[in-house]
């Protein structure tokens, strides 16, 4: 058995401290890693000064500052961000929205043909496509379907997480997880992954798992939100909306609308302003009031008496503000489903501090967090990934947030910034990398570069473009853990927990150790990045393999599938989060949903490795 010593015992301190970091995110797990990352390189220094004046008795070795900063040029990291932009580059084509368009064309209102479309397209698509880009592209075209088809949308967009996942396995660019688990096992091996070698494995679990979304889950994923229901009715806006009308003698007339009622005390939102039969939406700020004007207010009972009372208004009598009435007007406004994406400037904001109203030109009426609903002091809520807000504003608004990485928008917008015509060479230049790695003639990094500049010089992509792409909060992540694992080599603390695993092996056959990984795995997955799953996890699992004797790779890839399959909570996978506020998700849905298949993966992978890889 190895030894505790003090780099064993601080790397586990560290270790223990991020895996409670990553699971509560105090603040991003991008920043988390970065300081993980730093508290590395800091450990051997401050402790050679500490034991200089002798208040610890000897320096602790870790990690050096180049093994630190290892992780931006690492070739996992490049090669994730080259994915990054080349997906960007299908993307910008509207190749996926045309399929999607043909699939609804097929699906009608047969809810078993949605659902085997959803999954039949996404997963393929996942294996090529990085997998949160193809949800986030997939998620309007789905909520369409489902509305379409009078179909919950609470029943097409969790299967449509799930199969992103598995789909993912299919090929060495499914998912970020897949690429930075190559250069481990290539670092500690030999053996990095190639493009098709676990495709018959994924496959196989793509079926399975397929199998599973078509019958058991179809019957256990809950339809929490009512087929083709009106927003303002799913959001349950009926106590919060409503219409006054403003009196000759209110103390309001004269006054700017931002002077009067935006900027003022009164938890009260204005939706749009009628005059004369014309109406108006934001920006409704620099508008005076008149006498006569009709406001549509967002406010509760209480504050509404008040309001009445105070600034001279009167109700609008047996005037019911739904759906049809905001989306009524010739004024083109909409009333849509705004999810807050992964990486979103907005993340920890509140609508307040990111002036949402002003720079968007468009009102929030209500937050949705899972099945939590939020219709009072809106403003003044911190946003989080996956929050879903019932937004009404033009549809040039509306356009531009689509257009804006910060949101996705829950329905199809007709976009028409889409270059059709760069569809062909677009997916020419993803089956070219394909190619060139698949067939070994350059490392998969050089032929993930070579195809971004491809995308550019094509102009499938504006040069300004390029940045935008890249999801820089998995770019610090992966930098930030890639040297957690080099600390737990060098410090011995992998080689500590696979002894522990080894003694296992003493009451269980090596599958079911091999088991034993994949599950822990999946388990950790589910409340840390997937990311950080397999830095922790891959060189305990090396250490193991090395040490019963057994296939290092089968191991590996134990792991890689485990840690891309988090089923059992929102907060475990990206795309997860993204169709937990659209879909009205209980935290309670994925466990009902997920832990079956997370249980039956469990048993069907491991089998899998043995079979085509051996033990």
């Amino acid at each position: 058995m190895v030894a505790i010593t003090p780099g064993i015992a601080v790397v586990t301190a560290i270790i223990l401290l991020a895996l409670v970091a990553f699971a509560t995110e105090p603040v991003p797990v991008d920043i988390t890693a970065i300081a993980v990352m730093v508290t590395l390189m800091l450990v051997e220094p401050v402790t050679t000064q500490l034991a200089a004046l002798g208040l610890v008795p000897a320096p602790v070795p870790m990690i050096t500052p180049e093994q630190g900063l290892s992780g931006f040029a690492n070739a996992a990291t490049i090669t994730v961000l080259a994915m990054f932009i080349l997906s960007e580059g299908v993307q910008r084509t509207g190749v996926v929205q045309l399929l999607g368009a043909k699939i609804a064309a097929f699906t009608g209102t047969s809810e078993t043909r949605q659902l085997g479309a959803t999954i039949g397209v996404v997963g393929p698509i996942s294996g090529f496509i990085n997998n949160t880009a193809t949800v986030a592209i997939l998620l309007p075209m789905v909520t369409d379907l489902a509305e379409r088809g009078e179909t919950s949308p609470s029943k097409l967009l969790l299967p449509l997480s799930y199969a992103s996942m598995f789909g993912g396995m299919l090929t060495l660019i499914g998912t970020s997880t897949n690429i930075l688990a190559s250069e481990l096992s290539d670092r500690l091996i030999g053996h990095p992954f190639g493009m098709f070698e676990f495709t018959q494995l994924g496959i196989v679990v793509s079926v399975v798992g397929t199998a599973y979304l078509l019958t058991v889950g179809r019957y256990l994923t809950p339809a929490r939100i009512k087929p083709k229901q009106d927003l303002t009715e799913e959001f349950e806006m009926g106590e919060y909306l409503t219409e006054v009308t403003v009196r000759e003698d209110s103390p309001l007339v004269g006054r700017r609308v931002y002077d009067a009622l935006v900027d003022t005390d009164f938890d009260v939102d204005l939706i749009q302003l009628v005059r004369d039969g014309e109406v108006f939406l934001e920006p409704l700020a620099p508008k005076e009031i008149h006498a006569g004007d009709v406001f549509a207010l967002r406010t509760d009972r209480d504050t509404l008496v008040e309001l009445l009372d105070v600034e001279g208004l009167d109700l609008v009598p047996e005037v019911t503000v739904d759906e049809s009435e905001l989306e009524a007007a010739e004024s083109g406004q909409n009333l849509v489903e705004v999810v807050i994406s992964p990486g979103s400037s907005l993340v920890g904001e509140s609508l307040s501090s990111a002036n949402f109203r002003q720079r968007y030109n468009a009102t929030v009426l209500a937050l949705r967090r899972g099945r939590e609903l939020m219709r009072q002091r809106l403003d003044d809520v911190r946003l989080r990934v996956g929050d879903t807000l019932l937004v009404q504003a033009t549809t040039d608004s509306v356009e531009r947030l689509d257009a804006n990485r910060d949101f996705i928008v829950a329905q199809e917008v007709e976009r028409h910034d889409f270059r059709e015509g760069k569809i062909p060479v677009a997916l020419g230049i993803v089956a070219g990398v394909v190619a060139l790695a698949a067939f070994d003639v350059v490392p998969i990094v050089v032929a993930a570069l070579a195809g971004s500049l491809g995308m550019v010089a094509t102009r499938c992509l504006r040069p300004t473009e390029v940045y935008d792409a890249v999801q820089w909060d998995v770019i610090f992540l992966l930098a930030g853990v890639i040297p957690l694992g080099i600390a737990m080599e060098e410090t011995g603390a992998a080689r500590l927990l696979a002894d522990a695993v080894v003694e296992t092996s003493t009451v269980l056959p090596l599958l079911a150790v091999l088991g034993v990984f994949y599950l822990v795995t999946a388990l950790l997955t589910n409340v840390i990045s997937n990311n950080a799953s397999v830095v922790l996890m891959v060189p305990v699992a090396v250490e193991a393999a090395q040490r019963l004797d057994a296939s290092a790779f089968s191991f590996i890839l134990a792991v890689t599938f485990a840690a891309s399959t988090a089923f059992m909570t929102p907060v475990g996978y990206q795309t997860n989060l993204f169709v937990y506020g659209p879909g009205g998700y209980r935290f309670t849905d994925y466990l009902r949903v997920g832990a079956p298949l997370q249980f039956i993966f469990t048993l069907v992978t491991p089998l899998g490795i043995a079979f085509f890889f051996g033990l």
